[in-house]
Protein backbone atom coordinates (compact mmCIF):
# COMPACT_ATOMS: atom_id res chain seq x y z
CA UNK A 1 0.00 0.00 0.00
CA UNK A 2 1.06 3.28 -0.99
CA UNK A 3 -0.10 6.96 0.80
CA UNK A 4 -0.18 9.72 -2.14
CA UNK A 5 -1.57 13.15 -2.20
CA UNK A 6 -4.04 13.76 -4.97
CA UNK A 7 -3.47 16.63 -7.75
CA UNK A 8 -6.10 18.89 -7.80
CA UNK A 9 -7.54 17.92 -11.45
CA UNK A 10 -7.82 13.84 -10.12
CA UNK A 11 -11.06 12.77 -9.34
CA UNK A 12 -11.79 12.76 -5.66
CA UNK A 13 -12.43 9.33 -4.45
CA UNK A 14 -16.40 10.45 -3.17
CA UNK A 15 -17.74 7.20 -2.39
CA UNK A 16 -15.08 6.78 0.18
CA UNK A 17 -15.48 10.51 1.60
CA UNK A 18 -19.53 9.81 1.95
CA UNK A 19 -18.37 6.71 4.25
CA UNK A 20 -17.09 8.86 6.76
CA UNK A 21 -19.00 12.52 6.32
CA UNK A 22 -22.68 11.59 4.41
CA UNK A 23 -22.73 15.45 3.45
CA UNK A 24 -21.67 16.36 0.19
CA UNK A 25 -21.94 19.62 0.05
CA UNK A 26 -19.30 20.26 3.56
CA UNK A 27 -17.00 17.18 1.39
CA UNK A 28 -16.85 19.33 -1.52
CA UNK A 29 -15.98 22.57 0.41
CA UNK A 30 -13.67 21.37 2.79
CA UNK A 31 -11.60 19.22 0.06
CA UNK A 32 -11.31 22.12 -2.01
CA UNK A 33 -9.72 24.08 0.91
CA UNK A 34 -7.30 21.33 1.81
CA UNK A 35 -4.86 18.57 1.03
CA UNK A 36 -6.49 14.88 0.04
CA UNK A 37 -4.34 11.82 0.46
CA UNK A 38 -5.12 8.89 -1.11
CA UNK A 39 -4.10 5.23 0.51
CA UNK A 40 -3.68 2.75 -2.53
CA UNK A 41 -3.08 -0.60 -3.40
CA UNK A 42 -3.55 -2.95 -6.82
CA UNK A 43 -7.12 -3.00 -6.63
CA UNK A 44 -7.50 1.04 -6.34
CA UNK A 45 -8.22 3.38 -3.93
CA UNK A 46 -9.10 2.03 -0.34
CA UNK A 47 -8.43 4.69 2.12
CA UNK A 48 -8.30 8.69 2.30
CA UNK A 49 -8.03 11.83 4.75
CA UNK A 50 -8.02 15.23 4.24
CA UNK A 51 -5.30 17.49 6.06
CA UNK A 52 -6.65 21.65 6.22
CA UNK A 53 -4.68 24.47 7.43
CA UNK A 54 -6.98 25.75 10.16
CA UNK A 55 -5.42 28.50 12.32
CA UNK A 56 -1.51 29.41 12.13
CA UNK A 57 0.37 26.37 13.15
CA UNK A 58 -2.50 24.11 13.37
CA UNK A 59 -3.80 21.58 11.06
CA UNK A 60 -7.12 19.60 10.86
CA UNK A 61 -7.51 16.30 9.58
CA UNK A 62 -10.49 15.16 8.22
CA UNK A 63 -12.35 12.67 6.98
CA UNK A 64 -10.24 9.97 7.76
CA UNK A 65 -12.25 6.52 5.84
CA UNK A 66 -11.28 3.45 4.60
CA UNK A 67 -13.01 1.06 2.09
CA UNK A 68 -15.40 -0.95 4.31
CA UNK A 69 -13.98 -4.43 2.54
CA UNK A 70 -10.45 -2.88 3.77
CA UNK A 71 -11.53 -2.13 7.29
CA UNK A 72 -9.95 -3.77 10.55
CA UNK A 73 -6.49 -4.26 8.67
CA UNK A 74 -4.12 -1.34 10.57
CA UNK A 75 -5.02 1.02 7.57
CA UNK A 76 -6.71 3.59 9.27
CA UNK A 77 -4.13 3.71 11.75
CA UNK A 78 -1.86 4.30 8.51
CA UNK A 79 -3.41 7.06 7.38
CA UNK A 80 -3.73 8.88 10.51
CA UNK A 81 0.17 8.31 11.20
CA UNK A 82 0.55 9.50 7.71
CA UNK A 83 -1.30 12.66 8.27
CA UNK A 84 0.06 13.30 11.08
CA UNK A 85 3.71 13.31 9.52
CA UNK A 86 2.59 15.27 6.82
CA UNK A 87 1.74 17.86 9.82
CA UNK A 88 4.96 17.54 11.13
CA UNK A 89 6.62 17.82 7.88
CA UNK A 90 4.52 21.24 6.64
CA UNK A 91 6.36 23.05 9.91
CA UNK A 92 2.34 22.41 11.75
CA UNK A 93 2.93 22.79 15.57
CA UNK A 94 -0.32 20.99 16.11
CA UNK A 95 -2.91 19.04 14.19
CA UNK A 96 -6.56 18.39 15.45
CA UNK A 97 -9.14 16.18 14.38
CA UNK A 98 -13.18 15.90 15.79
CA UNK A 99 -15.33 12.96 15.43
CA UNK A 100 -18.81 12.06 16.50
CA UNK A 101 -19.53 11.50 20.23
CA UNK A 102 -21.37 7.91 18.77
CA UNK A 103 -18.00 7.32 17.13
CA UNK A 104 -16.43 4.92 19.55
CA UNK A 105 -13.61 2.83 16.78
CA UNK A 106 -12.17 6.32 16.10
CA UNK A 107 -11.57 8.02 19.62
CA UNK A 108 -10.43 4.59 20.05
CA UNK A 109 -7.90 5.40 17.15
CA UNK A 110 -6.84 8.97 17.61
CA UNK A 111 -5.90 8.41 21.17
CA UNK A 112 -3.99 5.15 19.98
CA UNK A 113 -2.23 7.32 17.99
CA UNK A 114 -1.28 10.08 20.34
CA UNK A 115 -4.43 12.63 20.19
CA UNK A 116 -6.15 13.45 23.33
CA UNK A 117 -9.34 15.25 23.91
CA UNK A 118 -9.44 18.76 23.88
CA UNK A 119 -13.01 19.52 23.98
CA UNK A 120 -16.79 19.16 22.93
CA UNK A 121 -18.38 21.10 20.50
CA UNK A 122 -22.14 20.36 21.66
CA UNK A 123 -25.03 19.89 19.57
CA UNK A 124 -22.51 19.96 16.14
CA UNK A 125 -24.29 17.29 14.21
CA UNK A 126 -27.43 18.93 14.68
CA UNK A 127 -26.31 22.36 13.44
CA UNK A 128 -24.08 21.22 10.60
CA UNK A 129 -26.41 18.47 8.87
CA UNK A 130 -30.07 18.08 8.42
CA UNK A 131 -30.54 14.55 8.07
CA UNK A 132 -30.18 12.97 11.86
CA UNK A 133 -27.14 10.65 11.69
CA UNK A 134 -26.93 7.41 13.56
CA UNK A 135 -23.87 5.03 14.41
CA UNK A 136 -23.47 2.19 17.07
CA UNK A 137 -27.00 2.68 17.43
CA UNK A 138 -26.14 6.37 18.82
CA UNK A 139 -27.51 9.63 17.48
CA UNK A 140 -24.37 11.60 16.26
CA UNK A 141 -24.73 14.57 18.03
CA UNK A 142 -21.66 15.69 19.64
CA UNK A 143 -18.35 16.58 17.98
CA UNK A 144 -15.43 15.62 20.30
CA UNK A 145 -12.53 17.30 19.37
CA UNK A 146 -8.59 16.05 20.07
CA UNK A 147 -5.50 17.64 19.54
CA UNK A 148 -1.59 16.22 19.42
CA UNK A 149 1.22 18.83 19.86
CA UNK A 150 3.87 18.17 16.98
Amino acid sequence: MQIRKLEAAEQLPMDLLLLADPSTRLVEEYTTRGQVFAAENESGTIGVYVLIATRPDTAELVNVAVDESCQGRGIGKKLVQHAVEQARSQGYKTIEVGTGNSSIGQLALYQKCGFRMTGIDRDFFLRHYDEEIFENGIQVVDMVRLSQDL
